[in-house]
This record gives structure tokens, C-alpha cells and sequence, in this order.
């Protein structure tokens, strides 16, 4: 999530020059869901938006193979997946009033018809005043991850209820993998919003942690040693806060990937823009780690109003991808025409250089806005949020506008490949407060992920999705055995 849009600040930002940006309309004709009925009490019927452009013809389609309601309870938040289970986070806490807020265990034996076995409930999940927001899973040592925090009334229904940051390690070996069992729970010195999990590719034992820890004057990046978790304590390896001035709105690390390699990461800072670090000593595991950026301060690329999300290179290529999140609301930073893509030039890391735009029509076109009612504008969002990269294909989360998949091939002319935009289920159990409120019901946010060519990603409000992605280029997908955004396990064994 933006941390702007969370809070809906006002922001002002430098802007550097940028090149045409190349746009899609947002519905193109491919399958939708079959509405299902919850099993939870309604907070809300969910009433489609009017359509406020033409349909457009796009060269793929995306294939509607399983879904799963996950209860129809909403705030639905990351996924991972190991073997034959997904495993599925909450964006809000366990107040009374939350059906099944915990962490969702899903059978996908059989991806045509996902269904729930499981839930993780107190005290490792589902407390009241906490999140379990952010989830992977580490294949290697058969273990689950999950960072869980403390989240707000206004953005996510929460009760207030103070919960320490806290990443709890589950085995999912053998009989847990459809019944994980905590195995301990480690308290960061830092409160940590997102994190990269990076495989050591020389040692598949060793295993670091990259987590943004926003915050004001703190350092911006915290490391961890998980090599060991198995038998003792993770290890806190290095902080790092980056080299430059700070304006104070909202410049905050908000997103971090890193090379399969482990020697370059690359950062997110919103409103302070995108720039790269070199994290080899800590790839080398050195005595003594460090990190330093190789994008010096005036090197660094800005935009307005908001700044990356998250930023993530395409394998083997010198681009990276970034995504910007702009919730509903009034002021330079929020609502129409919300947020979108860039295609990044990392060929020389001191000094990137914008190639491109991508941008959904209408939703991202100023010139759309004044024809989008202000419901709209104000309680939902039509923005990018989480991307995930195969080397030609982007496939990126992109709220209302469902998922979105377009073709990278030629960084300053991506081209639109397919989307998926499900129908809403006509109730669920909690409305997001920021990103359903109003009359869009579709919030498709997590990390898509690419398992055996077809790709798993979870909708707030409606739900896990399973896809085939079918058009140019499909033997990319097809052929990948796995493939996430979050982490560097890549195209290797299938987790």
C-alpha cells in the first residue's frame, strides 16, 4: 500500500521531463467470475460502475481457470504459495466484528477448484489491533513467513489496539503444510511495512530478508539473517538509510527488490523517488556488511505527485519496473487520474533514465477525470500496485482495474496484452474502508504469482484468482515453473 495514500497527504513533488506515456483502455472483452455467495453477514451490495470508455481489442486474453471467495469475508491481503497450498494474509485484524481474520490456508491440488482448509487463527493470527499483511514462503526450508503489524481504524477497520511488528516463521513440511505450526516469532528492532526474501543463488541454505522500515528520521532499510531459523534467532545483519536531503512528504522507502545475484537493490521512496544500492557485501556475506548507493541524490529519478511503490527489474534485462499507488481522495497525491507504470533504464545504475510510460485509459488520463463521478474519485482507487516480471511480460495488480498484463519488449513501447477484470461478489463481510467504499468492488492487490504457467492473485475484496494467460508471447508464462515479485526464487524448482 502507498503509505501517502494510506494517510492521504497532500504532496508537492519536483518532476523531471518525461516521455509520451503509452496508454490501454481498461476492458478488453475476456472472462469474468461467476458471482458466489459469501458465507459471511453483508456490509455491502456491490454495484458495478458505469463503463467510461470504449472496449478495446487486445491481442490476449486471460482465462478464467478457478476461483476461491476466500468466505467472501474481504480484506483479502498477500499470497504465497508452496506445493499443493496458497496462503493467504488479512489486511485487517481480529475485532469481533471480522469473520475469519486470520491467515487462509488454500488447497489448489486442483487450481479449477481452489477451496479453503485451513485458517491460522489467535495467537498467531487474526489479533485484534494486527495485520498479517505480508507473506512468503522460503521452499528450501519449508517454511511460511509472515510480517504482521499494527493497522489503523481509517484504512483498514482495525480496532485500536497497540500489536508489535512482528515476522513469525511457520512449518509447512510434510502434515503442516495444510495446518502450518509456528516454529517462533521474532520482534524486528525496527517497524518493518514490506519485505524481499533473497535465496543466496550460491547456497540455497542461506537466505537474507530485505524489509522497508519507514519512519520518519530512522534508517530506511533493515536486513536479516533467517539462515538459521529452524534452531535459533534470526539475525539483524545491517541498517541503512539513504544519502539524501529529506523534504519530509512522505520520502519514505516504501518497496525493495533485489538481483537474483544479491549485489544491487532496487528501492522505492515515493516522493523521493527511485534509485539503486549496492548490497554485495552482504550477497558475499562479509564480516562487515555494508550497503551504499550507487544512484547518487541528484542522480535519483522523481515524479509527480506521488513516487514508485514498487520497483522490480525484468530478469536479465537493464529495465526496471515501477509501480505508483494512488488512493481515492482530494489533493495533488490522490484520486483521478490515480497511479500507473514506468519502464526504467538502469543500463548505467548512477544515472537512470525514464523509457517509458504505461498508463489504463481512461482511469490514468487527466483529461478522463472531470467526466469520473466524485464517488469514484474519492472511495476507490484505478491505480497500479504490485507488479510481477517475466523478461517481455509485465503482470501487475491494478485495483479496480483488475489485472493488468502488458508486453515490455520494447521499453519505451509497452504494449497492452490482455486484462482481467472479475465481476464483484454482491456482498462481502468488510468493506476496505479506502479501496471499496465506494462504487468500484474490484481490488485486485497482491503479487501475481507464476506457478506452472498459471497465475495466482488475490483480489481484496473478492477473492483468490487462478489464470491462464493466453496470446503473444505465452510460452514465457507457460513455460515458468515459478515466478514471484517479492523474492528472487524465480524459474527454478517448483516451490
Amino acid at each position: 500500500m502507498a503509505l501517502a495514500a494510506e494517510i492521504i497527504v497532500a504532496v508537492a513533488l519536483l518532476a523531471g521531463c518525461a516521455p509520451a506515456p503509452v496508454t490501454v483502455d481498461a476492458s478488453p472483452s475476456v472472462p469474468r467470475m461467476p458471482s458466489a455467495a459469501p458465507t459471511v453477514p453483508p456490509s455491502a451490495t456491490a454495484t458495478p460502475p458505469p463503463s467510461l470508455g470504449p472496449t478495446a481489442t487486445a491481442p490476449g486474453s486471460l482465462v478464467l481457470i478457478g476461483h476461491d471467495p476466500l468466505h467472501g469475508r474481504g480484506m483479502n491481503a498477500a499470497l504465497a504459495i508452496a506445493g499443493r497450498y496458497a496462503y493467504i494474509g488479512s489486511r485487517t485484524d481480529g475485532a469481533p466484528r471480522h469473520r475469519h481474520p486470520g491467515i487462509l490456508v488454500v488447497d489448489i491440488g486442483n487450481p479449477a477448484e481452489p477451496r479453503v482448509v485451513h485458517e491460522i487463527g489467535p495467537p498467531e493470527a487474526g489479533n485484534r489491533g494486527e495485520s498479517a499483511r505480508e507473506l512468503r514462503v522460503w521452499p528450501r526450508q519449508g517454511l511460511l513467513i509472515v510480517l504482521s503489524f499494527d493497522c489503523d481504524p481509517a484504512g483498514h477497520d482495525c480496532d485500536r489496539f497497540a500489536a508489535a511488528p512482528a515476522l513469525r516463521f511457520f512449518d509447512i513440511r510434510g502434515g503442516h503444510a495444510s495446518v502450518p505450526a509456528l516454529i517462533r516469532t521474532f520482534y524486528p528492532s525496527r517497524a518493518p511495512h514490506e519485505f524481499y526474501l533473497w535465496q543466496d543463488a550460491q547456497n540455497a541454505d542461506r537466505a537474507l530478508l530485505y524489509l522497508s522500515t519507514p519512519g520518519g528520521s530512522r534508517d530506511d532499510l533493515l536486513v536479516i539473517d533467517i539462515s538459521r531459523v529452524r534452531t535459533r534467532e534470526p539475525v539483524e545483519v545491517a541498517t541503512w538509510r539513504a544519502p539524501m536531503v529529506r523534504d519530509g512528504r512522505n520520502d519514505e522507502l516504501h518497496s525493495v527488490s533485489v538481483s537474483p545475484d544479491g549485489r544491487r537493490a532496487y528501492l522505492a521512496f515515493q516522493t523521493a523517488g527511485f534509485l539503486v544500492a549496492d548490497v554485495t557485501s552482504l550477497a558475499d556475506n562479509g564480516s562487515v556488511p555494508a550497503i551504499a548507493a550507487v544512484t547518487p541524490p541528484d542522480g535519483r529519478l522523481r515524479w509527480r505527485p506521488v513516487g514508485p511503490h514498487s520497483a522490480v527489474k525484468l530478469p536479465g534485462r537493464p529495465i526496471v519496473l515501477t509501480t505508483d499507488e494512488v488512493y481515492g481522495g482530494i489533493g495533488a497525491d490522490a484520486g483521478c487520474p490515480w497511479g500507473w507504470a514506468r519502464l526504467i533504464d538502469v543500463s548505467d545504475d548512477t544515472a537512470p533514465k525514464l523509457a517509458s510510460e504505461y498508463r489504463v485509459q481512461p482511469y490514468n488520463d487527466e483529461a478522463a477525470c472531470p467526466a469520473i463521478p466524485e464517488e469514484r474519485k474519492l472511495h476507490g482507487s484505478l491505480s497500479s500496485h504490485n507488479p510481477t516480471v517475466s523478461a517481455h511480460i509485465a503482470l501487475v495488480s491494478w485495483h479496480a482495474a483488475g489485472l493488468q498484463v502488458f508486453d515490455t519488449t520494447d521499453p519505451s513501447k509497452p504494449a497492452s496484452l490482455a486484462a482481467f477484470v472479475p465481476d464483484p461478489l454482491p456482498t462481502i463481510g468488510t468493506e476496505d474502508p479506502l479501496l471499496s467504499s465506494g462504487p468500484d468492488k474490484v481490488v485486485m492487490w497482491s503479487y501475481p504469482i507464476v506457478r506452472d504457467g498459471l497465475i495466482y492473485v488475490v483480489d481484496v475484496r473478492n477473492g483468490l484468482f487462478v489464470l491462464r494467460y493466453e496470446g503473444p508471447n505465452e510460452q514465457e508464462l507457460s513455460a515458468i515453473r515459478f515466478l514471484e515479485g517479492n523474492s528472487n526464487l524465480g524459474n527454478g524448482a517448483r516451490p
